[in-house]
């Protein structure tokens, strides 16, 4: 058996793959909603997603506190932060109060996704996000647009579960890296392009239009999930295949279920390539949260950087769009293996640290803005390697818990806590340029963790069925999409 976990019988695997999925369009008639229409949709659900991530951090660097001089005149507020007079922490807070949401109910989507056809469940979840980002244009006060700010969070969390498995499944043999890095790349993308619609809403119209606008944005996509006709994924059984699937919505984990979810949650911390993955992606999600919160501010108190939002929004666009493709690209033509993207993972980290950590050491601002944009597109070439690791290191039936095991990690003990203590280091140091040099310095421990990784028996677990009536590629059953 080789590393994909496919029988070797002197055969051609691509060739028996085309073979048969070639005997299957004979039994089941193409969906219309063929893959790359799939990628297409998802690309665009996460690009709306990090627009609304980017719009609350546009509010941190366009937003302000009220203020009174000592002849006590008062100048407004403006922003979130003026409206409900926040402190500096609470604002940071806004930025991950979406986290407590997804730290919830990411296991129990992931759990449900075995009751519950996973299209379906994406559905549930936009429908939620939309529901929750009205609230925050409606909301009042510091505490009730933080409770929106969760199920902003709980919604997103059948997404971020099931999407890129779909993705996976669906991506050509040898293009798997280079989808996922489509898909991921609409995150530094999404970012950018949040910081740039923030700053342009609000400077003509309220903060809260921003978030109405976002769910009239969004408001398609999550009905799209009800009325098209319901979609596989691998390692889970199909809905006609007996009664381990169902399309109740109203299914939720039972304690056999939350019995099955502690036991998966255990084969996932006993797997020491999914954990060192996992700890190295912790450590890199450290540095780019706080960078995608604090950069431009930092940017604009070092290199006094006129609308500083909009030239950091514009630099992670280009090395966010470029640096995550090249990754995917680049791992497809080395071949992509585990190994592989390991060995891709510690260099490209180890190198666009070095220039990202060089670049704050320059008084100038056009050498800072040239050494930090080369070091942003190294950086960014991780995204599809990480989580190719991420879906191939594990069965397919683990592959959604995993998934949201990885968002859930990355945020709790990456981006959630970074933003918050940058700032207090800042307000210890008060000087922006250590501040990011420390900062900076976290991505060479991110490197280092990914280098281990190289040395670890890895096998791809891709095609290794994990469940007894799972959807494979070599079934009987008609594959998820067909191309039209």
């Amino acid at each position: 058996m080789d590393v994909d976990g496919e029988v070797d019988r002197g055969q051609n695997p691509r060739i028996m793959e085309r073979d048969s999925d070639a005997s299957k369009v004979n039994i089941a008639q193409p969906s219309w909603f063929s893959p790359k229409k799939l990628l297409f949709v998802f690309c665009v659900v996460n690009l709306i997603n990090y627009i609304d991530r980017g719009a609350i951090a546009s509010n941190g660097i366009n937003g302000s506190r009220g203020s009174c001089s000592s002849s006590g005149t008062c100048s407004a507020g403006s922003g979130i932060q003026g409206d409900f007079n926040l402190s500096n922490f609470e604002d940071g807070v806004l930025s991950s109060a979406f986290m407590v949401g997804l730290l919830v109910a990411s296991p129990i989507f992931a759990s449900v996704a075995k009751s519950v056809n996973p299209f379906r469940l994406i559905g549930i979840g936009l429908s939620i996000w939309t529901l929750a980002v009205i609230g925050c244009g409606l909301s009042f006060d510091f505490w009730s647009i933080t409770f929106c700010r969760m199920f902003v969070g709980v919604g997103e969390a059948s997404f971020v579960s099931l999407a890129a498995p779909f993705i996976d499944d669906n991506a050509p043999r040898d293009q798997k890296s280079a989808w996922l890095a489509m898909f991921y790349m609409c995150i530094p993308t999404g970012y950018a392009l949040g910081y740039v619609y923030g700053g342009l809403v609000g400077s003509v119209l309220p903060w809260r239009a921003a978030f109405w606008g976002e769910a009239i944005i969004m408001l398609p996509f999550a009905v799209l999930g009800f009325v098209i006709k319901p979609l596989h994924l691998k390692g889970f059984a199909p809905d006609d295949a007996g009664k381990t699937r169902t399309d109740n919505l109203n299914a939720l984990p039972t304690g056999d279920g939350f019995s099955s979810v502690m036991k998966d949650l255990k084969l996932l911390l006993g797997d020491k390539v999914y954990v060192t993955n996992i700890l190295g992606y912790i450590a890199y999600n450290f540095v780019l949260g706080a960078y995608s919160y604090w950069g431009p501010k930092a940017g604009y108190n070092i290199y006094k950087m006129e609308n500083a939002d909009m030239i950091f929004g514009g630099i992670t666009v280009i090395c966010g769009i470029v640096g995550t493709l090249s990754g995917g690209v680049v791992l497809d033509f080395m071949d992509a293996t585990i190994s592989n993207a390991f060995k891709l993972l510690s260099v490209s980290t180890f190198i666009g640290a070095l220039f990202c950590f060089v670049a704050f050491c320059f008084k100038s601002m056009y050498a800072f803005l040239a050494l930090f944009a080369v070091g942003e597109l190294l950086v960014f070439a991780t995204q599809g390697p990480v989580n190719f690791i991420v879906l191939h290191c594990v069965k397919p039936s683990l592959r959604p818990l995993a998934m949201a095991m990885s968002t859930v990690s990355i945020h709790i003990f990456g981006d959630v806590p970074s933003s918050p203590l940058v700032g207090v280091l800042q307000d210890y140091v008060n000087n922006w340029r250590v501040t990011s040099l420390v900062l900076t310095f976290v991505l060479f421990p991110a490197a280092a963790i990914w280098c281990i990784g190289i040395f670890l028996n890895s096998v791809d677990r891709y095609n290794e069925d994990s469940e007894p009536d799972a959807v494979t590629r070599e079934s009987t059953i008609a594959p998820l999409l067909e191309e039209a």
